[in-house]
């Protein structure tokens, strides 16, 4: 059975950070395509970055850009979202996602989904 469980979420003030991480089992997903996704109460759901098989092709949200790291090791099927200087807008759950497609910041093209991490961003 396919898993994401993402962990390390939780309660920070702005200008903080914070490490997510995603761990996979069921299934090796290093020749996929991850992402993370974020979703603030009453919002749809955001792309915030995605990395490909090589760890150095990456993309960002024009809204992290600069703040946040997308990063994955594939010898532990994990995924990471290093996130620096928090703001209170980035408050949100955030889910990782595994695409066997290239469409990355398209939620449709993701395979397989997370339950979700809260982080909140206090001013």
């Amino acid at each position: 059975q396919v898993q994401l469980v993402e962990s390390g979420g939780g309660l920070v003030q702005a200008g903080g950070s914070l490490r997510l991480s995603c761990a996979g089992s069921g299934r090796t997903f290093s020749g996929y395509g991850m992402g993370w996704f974020r979703q603030a109460p009453e919002k749809e759901r955001e792309f915030v970055a995605a990395i490909g098989r090589s760890i150095d092709s990456t993309i960002y949200a024009d809204s992290v850009k600069g703040r946040f790291t997308i990063s994955r090791d594939n010898a532990k099927n994990t995924m990471y979202l290093q996130m620096n200087s928090l703001k209170p807008e980035d408050t949100a759950v955030y889910s990782c996602a595994v695409t066997y497609g290239s469409r990355w910041t398209q939620p449709a093209a993701y395979n397989f989904w997370g339950q979700g991490t809260q982080v909140t961003v206090s001013s």
